[in-house]
């Protein structure tokens, strides 16, 4: 029997495509009202780990369960604009399926981008456009939000912002969130459970656990600590921390 709270289960997926391994043995699940983020260098999987689990890959090995008609919503790693084609952000939205017109400035203002509606997607800054795409994610009203890479582009304190907003959409609307993203430090506040990808698991679990891991530490390098450190001081807005058991004072 399903369980009703998993949205989606992937049971020892691997992919392999020619001589190359893209997969191996890739074991994980997203629950409703869950923020699952999967981290890793470039070249690891992500993203071809995310089309396995929307069924746009088939795995060579392995099965994809997802909850008897789940909606989901996609929001890719990246949009190219012909820059010589006109599209107001209001028709790119309306593209996404009938009915959907009136509903596009409502989910808009959701992400805090009502202000574009009228503006031309070509015009829009990095986090702007993210904003937009995040929106037409919303559109299916979906149970599942599937993000890749969703603050591509965008400035440290724009990253914030957007991790923040997709924390709060999940609140809001008890879905389920699988995310990409290259780095944990910005991330681990917007995120309950980490998978540390490299074409299989290395690591997963919460934030606090996968950061103390000796696979994350080797496979993100000796700046990871020290990222970490930003990280706790981002979270919780204080200006002082411990950095190496001495505490630093952040002038104001």
């Amino acid at each position: 029997m399903h369980d009703r709270g998993r949205l989606m289960k992937l049971t020892d997926v691997s992919l392999t495509l020619g001589q190359k391994t893209l997969l191996e043995q890739i074991s994980m699940q997203v629950d409703k009202g869950e923020v699952v983020t999967i981290i890793g260098p470039n070249g690891a999987g992500k993203t071809t780990l995310i089309r396995v689990a929307l069924g746009l890959l088939r795995p060579s090995r392995g099965t994809v369960e997802k909850k008897p008609d789940i909606a989901i919503g996609y929001m890719p790693q990246r949009l190219h604009l012909d820059p010589t084609f006109p599209l107001s952000v209001k028709r790119f939205l309306a593209l996404a399926g009938k009915g959907q017109a009136e509903r596009a400035l409502s989910l808009l203002e959701e992400v805090g981008a009502a202000y574009v509606y009228d503006s031309s997607l070509q015009s829009l800054s990095g986090g702007e456009l993210q904003r937009v795409l995040l929106a037409r994610a919303l559109m299916r009203e979906p149970d599942l939000l599937v993000l890749d890479e969703p603050v591509q582009g965008v400035d440290v304190h724009g990253q914030v912002e957007l991790y923040q907003l997709i924390t709060r959409i999940r609140d809001q609307r008890q879905c389920g969130v699988l995310m990409v993203s290259h780095d944990l430090h910005l991330v681990m506040a917007a995120t309950d459970r980490v998978v540390c990808l490299n074409r299989h698991i290395c690591c997963s679990g919460s934030p606090e656990s996968v950061t103390a891991d000796p696979a994350y530490l080797k496979l993100f390098g000796p700046l990871a600590v020290q990222h970490l450190a930003v990280y706790t001081h981002d979270r919780t807005h204080r200006h002082d921390s411990c950095l190496g058991g001495k505490e630093r004072t952040h002038a104001r």
